[in-house]
């Protein structure tokens, strides 16, 4: 199966969709705020992922009136927490995994022993296993 291409936009048409100066994601970048990519000619190349960063850069300093440090912090322990969630998602689904291996197991001993077991209204009976021969 083919790659889908991703879209990738130059500083100049990204700093037009925010209707920001471009030095201002120049700024973001040298705070480490964002991470564009770069063609073999060192051109900034913004993913669909970095323009929704800087949405919540602009919103963050432009709405709620974070500075670029409080920026950091907040989109570091985002990263963090996405991360934690990520584990936490993975054990999840080990501990599932486990779960059902067991119960699968434990379905099987039941199916194979020998010994007492209820019967509706009738009580208990015994189960014996059938002697082949």
């Amino acid at each position: 199966m083919p790659k889908q291409k991703r879209a990738l936009y130059m500083i100049s048409v990204v700093a037009e969709m925010f209707a920001i100066h471009p030095q201002t994601l120049r700024a973001y970048e040298r705070e480490g705020l964002l991470r564009p990519a770069r063609t073999d000619g060192n051109t900034r190349l913004y993913s669909q992922e970095d323009l929704e960063r800087i949405e919540l850069i602009l919103r963050l300093t432009k709405d709620l009136g974070v500075n670029l440090a409080g920026v950091e912090v907040i989109l570091n322990m985002r990263e963090r927490m996405n991360d934690m969630q990520g584990r936490m998602n993975e054990m999840f689904q080990e501990m599932l995994r486990r779960m059902e291996t067991e119960f699968k197991h434990l379905e099987h001993e039941q199916q194979n022993a020998e010994g007492l077991v209820p019967v509706g209204r009738k009580g208990i009976v015994r189960r014996v296993p059938i002697a082949e021969g």
